[in-house]
């Protein structure tokens, strides 16, 4: 590479020697055959280096597109490098939709599937828990595909797979029929409101996320986003209200970053929508913000917020000091091996913060020393401090992992220096 390539927020360099962009299978192929160490490269979303080698870097966005939609199985097929953005529109006209979304339609499906990546729910599952079969090019070029019907063990520790079994080309979803949702925003809501109902405010939607900026004893936002077919239909749905725990409905469409334009995000206001223009918080046509940020997030069991949160009142001003926002919201458990909900109900602690490293990382350590009685789990795709120890005795099936790259992978070519450090006993 002539230029250095770095990573969507620009706290990355990528120090691989070439970057490929193959046109075919095939040539994807014959590139991992030919290969001693390569690593994927997807939307370039991750904060951390994840994606990162001293070898070749491969894009797969240069394949040919795929978007196969079976409406007797109720899946779709898709291309690994498709942004969920270019996919939801025919989904929908087709009938469709997915269960969740992330907060950005502009990250591929491989890549979030693979770093844990998820939407908010206490019933919904991150955004790998729909994938029921996915096609990859391993270590001597072979292609394999797992499927969760057929392969079982290999395919649950697979599907969050961090790159480290092959470079993965096509996935299968599974749909769900379209719905419509409506989102509402309340401004200022008590945290003592939160302390006593956090499950009641956390299930008031379809989708629920709260963003506080840590400066005083409240919430700043509240986004509900509401399935229009269960609003005033069943237990929980309730009406909407002016005032809520505490809390002012927002007349004005709101920008969770204050004094950020609302321009930049999906209709709120209660206006109906499709699915796909309500479950993010940012529009695809639009850039949610320049990239001027890093992100950390850690996955808690779902019980332990109110007390998490206690844990960091402690540490308020340090974080207020470095942070843009930070975003809470709830991840059903799943089977999935380095899944961060793995086997828990879960809530996420999610910290956008000032572009300056050197500030954040002091700031991270306090975070995560503060929430180690709660064991908290990094999402692998963003800045943490975790120590290698701490975060495998987090995971039931860590070590499981660990053999399956090695069967995978026994000559370590998809392995880098962040997989070296997190699973140095692959072997």
């Amino acid at each position: 590479m002539t230029t250095p390539l770095r990573n969507w927020a620009g706290n990355v360099d990528f120090r691989a020697r070439r970057l490929h962009r193959p046109g075919s299978l095939a040539e994807l192929r014959s590139l991992v055959a030919g290969s001693d160490r390569i690593r994927v490269l997807g939307t370039g979303h991750s904060f951390n280096r994840i994606a990162d080698t001293t070898g070749d870097l491969v894009s797969v966005a240069g394949l040919p597109p795929v978007l196969e939609v079976d409406r007797a199985a109720g899946t779709v097929t898709v291309s690994a490098a498709l942004r969920y953005g270019d996919l939801v529109g025919e989904l929908d006209r087709a009938g469709f939709a997915l269960h969740n979304l992330g907060s950005l339609p502009h990250i591929s499906v491989a890549g979030a599937c693979a770093t844990g990546t998820h939407g908010s729910g206490p019933t919904n599952g991150n955004l790998g828990t729909s994938v029921a079969a996915l096609e990859l090019v391993t270590a001597d070029g072979d292609l394999v595909t797992l499927r969760r019907d057929a392969d079982g063990e290999d395919f649950l520790g697979a599907v969050v797979g961090l790159g480290a079994l092959g470079v993965v080309t096509r996935l299968t979803l599974d749909l769900v029929p379209t719905f419509e949702i409506a989102q509402y925003v309340y401004d200022d809501l008590p945290r003592d409101r939160l302390d006593t109902h956090a499950a009641e405010i956390l299930g008031a939607g379809y989708s629920v996320s709260l963003f506080t900026d840590f400066t005083g004893p409240r919430i700043n936002q509240v986004w509900v986003k509401r399935r229009v077919d269960a609003i005033g239909a069943g237990a929980g749905a309730g009406a909407v209200e002016p005032y809520w725990h505490g809390a002012t409905l927002a007349a004005e469409p709101r920008h969770p970053v204050p004094g950020m334009s609302a321009v930049h995000c999906t209709e709120q206001l209660g206006v109906p929508g499709p699915w796909h223009a309500r479950l993010p918080h940012f529009r695809l046509d639009f850039t949610p913000s320049s990239g001027e940020e890093l992100q950390s997030e850690y996955f808690l069991p779902a019980e332990h917020l109110v007390a998490a949160l206690a844990a960091l009142d402690g540490i308020a001003d340090r974080i207020a000091a470095v942070l843009q926002i930070s975003e809470i919201r709830t991840i059903a458990a799943d089977e999935l091996w380095l899944s961060p909900s793995h086997r828990r109900d879960s809530v996420a602690l999610h910290f956008t913060w000032v572009k300056e490293t050197e500030a954040v990382m002091p700031v991270l350590a306090a975070i995560e020393e503060r929430l180690a009685p709660y064991a908290p789990r990094p999402h692998w795709g963003k800045v943490f401090v975790t120590p290698p120890g701490q975060l495998r005795d987090r995971y039931d099936r860590y070590a499981d992992f660990a053999k399956l790259t090695h069967r995978y992978d026994p000559t370590g070519k998809f392995r880098n220096e962040m997989l070296d450090r997190y699973f140095p006993t692959a072997g």
